[in-house]
């Protein structure tokens, strides 16, 4: 009787079972979606609930199946949490190819560490998944739900969170308190259809089969890759009320209510500043001091504490302590300058190698790092104030040329940082060498750097003989065998700024000898050996983040007992992407000049043109390695 009456349930179990398992089975996932993917996000679905200003739920599921170690890396199986933001659950189930589980790992069984801010001071934490793979390919269940009384930062939905992974299907679903003022914004979905539901109070996001994107050089990926943002009017930041429609609000918010009652400096720093400008009168020269004494007097750490990861640290603070963040520093820098009359202002910014903005058609929290602004006629001077060694009002390539968020007492202000024209990223080059009849090179040079050419070396001068040797023998003479370094000097101009480097070398065998000839490359001291790698299919445009313009002149004598048999031609290539030119004059019998220019333009490019760049690099690769050929007499 028992088994009459609950059998048909135990087979309705047993069929859900299966087709559960039938579900997570490898063999339930398109052909399409596993070309070029080292992991399938089978389902990723974000439920986020706002009940009021001060309260956010945030619940997710993310069922991945993954093909190989890099797509396991890729798969983020963590939760932060802190004071106000609350791990309620967390779990994850592995299943294998086949779709029967294998191991499931409860909160319990998750690690923790403190979240890493390099040579920083955090109160947040993280607990993340630790799974060694038995084998793969192998699917993994990932489920938590986070609690939070910060409103203020809303994490965009992604999508395509990572390149090589595909995407099954991914939602996001929001449902918040319309008193709020909630709006979103979606970007770069027009090779992706996204499904939209609207009512009051509520917003239903999701896309399906969305292959694997690829690695392409240059690709500009934060521009390309698809997402939506989303803020509230009225918000909520660490036991601190907010309210902005616009950037001019936010602004006004943001100095008024983190900023104010934060520049009290101690009058014994304000007189030793007084003392050290003395009597003179210019803003850019006495922000030349004041920034002179903050770099000798302080040093970075970064402060992720409750509010201040938001609110700088007092000024007065800053000077007792000797340290700060880029918040605290550069309000600190802000305070002394105030104290001399001279006007500043902090500046949001994305600080990043690679150029990245803040949004200049969506309001919300945004950006990473703080910079200072003084106004100086039609012009701004940017403040790096974290480093202790950056030239003043020198900006390299982690603030360069992208929207930064201006803080004045009235209001936010969005502004380009400084663009780096292709003229001012130079290096000059200019020495001579000697080739012996054995092959062996004797040389030296000068060269001069500027702009980012000058950011990517002026910090040279501060390592040690052993890592410059190595950094020179891999980087920038590696076309050289058996280099030996016998002198590398530095002059670092800080007021221009420009670097100098004195570089002197030799290497045996740098001429190859062969019976009665010897030939060698004639551009010994600046080869430009890269090509961009070949696609049959380009899917993406291209981007040349920042232009450069490099010009050579050397002097080459050559050894004794030979005359020239083989000359390389002048060259001269002119595309949309720069211009390149090489020419050897022959001096008198025994002293050729190589003199070369190489120029590069930033722009972003239709992938269409990418064959033509390759071929452009190639062309100039290929004329880097020309030889001269030298006949015994």
């Amino acid at each position: 009787m028992f088994l009459r009456k609950y059998t048909p349930l135990l087979l309705l179990f047993i069929q859900l079972s299966v087709f559960a398992q039938e579900n997570l089975s490898i063999s339930g996932i398109p052909d399409n979606l596993k070309e070029h993917a080292n992991a399938v996000v089978r389902l990723s679905k974000t439920d986020v609930v706002i009940d009021s200003r001060k309260s956010m739920t945030i619940t997710s599921k993310k069922i991945v199946t993954v093909f190989n170690e890099t797509g396991f890396d890729d798969v983020d199986t963590y939760e932060y949490f802190d004071e106000t933001r609350k791990i309620k659950s967390i779990e994850a189930v592995i299943y294998n190819a086949f779709g029967a589980e294998v191991k499931k790992i409860r909160k319990k069984d998750f690690k923790m560490s403190a979240v890493s801010q390099g040579a920083g001071i955090t109160d947040t934490k993280a607990l993340y998944l630790s799974y060694t793979p038995v084998q793969y390919p192998f699917t993994i269940v990932f489920e938590s739900e986070v609690q939070t009384a910060n409103t203020a930062f809303i994490t965009p939905w992604m999508p395509v969170s990572d390149l090589y992974m595909s995407v099954e299907k991914s939602e996001f679903n929001i449902q918040y308190a319309p008193e709020l003022g909630f709006r979103y914004k979606d970007y770069n979905f027009d090779d992706i259809t996204l499904k939209k539901e609207e009512s009051e109070g509520m917003l239903k996001l999701s896309c399906e089969n969305v292959p694997a994107i690829k690695s392409e050089e240059y690709s500009p990926y934060k521009k390309i890759m698809p997402k939506v943002m989303f803020s509230l009017t009225k918000f909520h930041l660490e036991g601190v009320d907010g309210e902005a429609s616009d950037w001019a609000s936010f602004g006004n918010w943001y100095y008024n209510t983190l900023l104010t009652g934060t520049d009290e400096v101690p009058e014994e720093t304000v007189a030793k500043i007084k003392t050290l400008i003395g009597d003179e009168t210019d803003p850019i020269k006495k922000a030349r001091v004041v920034y002179k004494y903050v770099q000798d007097k302080t040093r970075y750490v970064s402060i992720q504490l409750g509010i201040g990861g938001w609110k700088p640290m007092l000024a007065k603070d800053v000077d007792r302590l000797g340290y700060g963040d880029c918040k605290a520093l550069s309000n600190y820098t802000r305070s002394l300058l105030k104290a001399v009359g001279v006007d500043s202002y902090c500046a949001i910014i994305y600080g990043d190698r690679r150029k990245r903005d803040i949004s200049d058609d969506f309001v919300c929290m945004q950006g990473n790092h703080m910079v200072l602004a003084i106004p100086n006629n039609d012009e701004l001077v940017w403040l790096e104030c974290t480093s202790q060694i950056a030239p003043f009002g020198f900006q390299g390539d982690f603030t360069d040329d992208r929207m930064a968020l201006i803080i004045t007492p009235e209001k936010g202000e969005l502004v380009r940082t400084h663009i780096y024209k292709k003229e001012e990223n130079t290096q000059y080059v200019k020495g001579s060498y000697t080739l012996l009849d054995n092959g062996k090179i004797t040389g030296e040079l000068t060269r001069v750097s500027k702009g980012t050419q000058y950011d990517d070396k002026y910090m040279y001068e501060t390592r040690s003989k052993d890592d410059l040797d190595k950094l020179y023998k891999s980087r920038y003479f590696n076309n050289i065998n058996n280099l030996k370094l016998n002198k590398t000097e530095f002059a670092n101009n800080r007021e221009k700024p420009e670097l100098t480097e004195t570089i002197e070398l030799e290497a045996e065998s740098y001429g190859s000898v062969s019976g009665n000839r010897m030939m060698f490359v004639i551009n010994a001291f600046n080869m430009s050996t890269y090509v961009p790698q070949r696609y049959r299919n380009r899917h993406n445009p291209f981007e040349i983040e920042r232009g450069f313009l490099d010009s050579d002149e050397i002097v080459i004598t050559l050894p004794e007992g030979y005359t020239i048999e083989a000359l390389p031609n002048a060259v001269e290539i002119k595309e949309k992407f720069g211009e390149y030119t090489s020419v050897l004059e022959l001096k008198d019998d025994n002293t050729l000049v190589y003199k070369r220019t190489f120029s590069l333009n930033k722009g972003l490019y239709e992938k269409s043109d990418y064959d033509l760049y390759r071929q452009f690099r190639e062309k100039i690769a290929r004329n880097d390695n020309a030889k001269v050929v030298l006949l015994k007499k």
